[in-house]
């Protein structure tokens, strides 16, 4: 039976279980239970392993230790579902202690399978939400890596951060204007967009891409930033705000909104 196929007090039963049994592999050096779950078809299960082992990072400096080296020995697993669970482990672990997992992040970037370099993106983004400038400063290394898809997780990797703080990414997303590779350059005007809904962000990506050299680019994207406007009802401005924004501040640009 899958986790969300249990009612919900049997999900927290099931939680309180893992808790016990991952506390006990830890205790007695051992990863039976650590494995198990993480080898489970079900994703919601093996998110519930990083969840526990990051809240025990945090809260239990005892164990940091035989955490880490947890993560490691999973990414060494030949079955990618716990290779995945591995970098999940490490993204909790890089939301307090981001310097000791990037080494097993760029291992994880390589990895053959997709769920398993997904879950980098997805490990980023939680770092980068808690613990900014060491993920940053990683993303900064890994945007100019040879491989397309690489670069697509990692600019997906600090969307996040940058929904609240476009200041912070959009230095980096910049580096990337004259991307060719269509799968990337759809990502970055992707992320642009969610990065600009909030209170006050428009703004901020606005006066960025008013900078920025490639014109075509800035083109391409105008369009997307009021589609996110238009879909989410939560955007900061309405979408009416957000087109005459755009039309006024783009003027210049050959754009149709």
């Amino acid at each position: 039976m899958k986790y969300y196929d249990l009612t919900k007090e049997e999900r927290q039963s099931f939680v309180i279980k893992m808790e016990n049994e991952l506390m006990q592999d830890l205790e007695s050096n051992k990863n039976s239970h650590i494995l198990q779950y993480s080898s489970n078809e079900d994703v919601y299960i093996r998110k519930n392993v990083s969840n526990i082992l990051g809240k025990i990072y945090r809260e239990q400096s005892l164990f940091k230790e035989e955490i880490t080296q947890v993560a490691v020995q999973l990414l060494e697993n030949g079955d990618e579902k716990v290779r995945q669970t591995a970098v999940y482990i490490l993204g909790e672990i890089g939301k307090q202690d981001a310097d000791p997992v990037f080494d097993y992040l760029e291992i994880a970037l390589e990895d053959p399978q997709h769920r398993v370099k997904n879950a980098v993106m997805s490990s980023l983004k939680v770092m980068g939400q808690k613990n900014p400038q060491p993920t940053l400063n990683f993303a900064k290394v890994f945007i100019h890596h040879p491989q397309p898809e690489v670069r697509k997780k990692v600019i997906h990797g600090i969307e996040l951060r940058g929904r609240t703080h476009p200041e912070d990414v959009l230095p980096l997303l910049e580096e990337l204007q004259d991307e060719t590779n269509p799968a990337v350059r759809k990502m970055l005007i992707h992320v642009l967009g969610q990065i600009s809904y909030k209170k006050g962000c428009l703004e901020k990506v606005t006066s960025a891409l008013k900078t920025w050299k490639n014109r075509e680019l800035v083109e391409d994207t105008i369009p997307y930033l009021l589609e996110v406007h238009e879909n989410y009802p939560f955007s900061a401005l309405n979408p009416e705000e957000a087109k005459e924004y755009l039309k006024t501040n783009f003027s210049e640009f050959n754009i149709q909104l």
